[in-house]
């Protein structure tokens, strides 16, 4: 027990460094870049600008970084967990069949529609829940996501379908930030190279903060591509290692809708929204439009199909009744 707890411990502890990372680096680059206006003496107008530009993607960073650490993830509704009887009634039966009988039976009137890789409904044992399409099981946040993408330790959170936007616009202000500083800092690096420039104070921060920018740009250049290939396709990192599984068979391009509904389903239909960290994606996490019209059916046309059902069992009646009627009419 105690060899667990040291180990919850130094994760706990690993992730709070994870996310405390770029908070100090964003401190001691808003330092850094204070000292550079110092070299534009005489030049009121280009200190300013630089100065508003800088602090505007300095804003949007810190904004999006904030919501995508703070915005939590979003569990399943009610109506996805198991009642205390179907529990019960689950965990005695020992046969596996039954099992899957169980859960196919609890999810026949739910929007359901993945599938586990044997055909199964897909249920997480210690959430107690049949799980809904695009949702998994974190193991660190130890709860069921919806639309889980991964779980990012340098912002201490699940990225999911409640702050995935807001981690995509994270990525593209922190690679606008560091490509605006990197282009700025460049030319009062190479100044500092040739000696035209002799401030001593600055010129530490000056080498450093051309490095640290460059670094993260390569490194978030490519995250942010990825991501951005993603979103054009409509998956999560998740589906892109481990296509889903649909009635049909997995595929990887079920939930692709084509290029611009696949940004709506992220962004949101409202335009003016998607470069602002403010909640607008489509849907409630719970249900997604599929490729496939067939597997996209509404739930209700399950009831629809059983009322159909019903129909057929009273229809011999309404026959029955209608030759009677032929018969008497006839018979006078």
């Amino acid at each position: 027990s105690c060899s667990c707890t040291l180990l919850r411990c130094s994760a706990c502890c690993t992730s709070w460094v994870h996310w405390e990372m770029p908070c100090l680096v964003t401190v001691w680059a808003e330092h850094g870049k204070a000292l550079i206006p110092l070299t534009l003496s005489g030049r009121a107008l280009c200190v300013l600008a630089y100065l508003v530009v800088f602090h505007i993607l300095f804003v949007l960073f810190v904004w999006t970084y904030w919501k995508s650490v703070f915005t939590l993830p979003i569990q399943p509704g009610k109506k996805f967990h198991m009642s205390y009887a179907d529990q019960e009634r689950y965990e005695n039966e020992e046969r596996p069949e039954v099992q899957r009988q169980i859960l196919a039976e609890i999810a026949r009137k739910l929007p359901v529609y993945t599938r586990t890789g044997n055909g199964g409904i897909r249920f997480c044992d210690r959430c107690q829940l049949i799980k809904p399409d695009r949702c998994h099981h974190c193991s660190v946040c130890a709860m069921c996501v919806l639309k889980m993408d991964h779980h990012c330790p340098w912002v201490n959170n699940c990225i999911g379908f409640s702050n995935y936007k807001f981690f995509l616009l994270f990525l593209a202000y922190s690679l606008l930030y560091c490509l605006y500083i990197a282009a700025t800092v460049f030319k009062y690096f190479i100044k500092y190279w040739t000696g035209e420039l002799t401030n001593g104070r600055s010129k530490f921060h000056i080498l450093f903060l051309l490095f640290v920018a460059i670094m993260f740009f390569v490194s978030l250049m490519f995250l942010f591509g990825y991501h951005c290939w993603l979103v054009s396709r409509n998956r999560s990192t998740l589906e892109a290692f481990s296509a889903p599984v649909f009635q049909n068979g997995p595929d990887k391009n079920g939930f692709n809708l084509g290029f611009v509904k696949n940004l709506q389903q992220v962004f949101g239909e409202e335009k003016k929204l998607w470069l602002l960290p403010i909640a607008s994606s489509q849907g409630d996490g719970h249900f997604f439009p599929m490729r496939t019209l067939s597997e996209a059916r509404n739930p209700l046309l399950t009831n629809e199909e059983q009322w159909e059902e019903d129909g057929i069992d009273e229809e011999p009646q309404g026959k029955e009744l209608v030759k009677l009627v032929v018969l008497t009419y006839s018979g006078q």
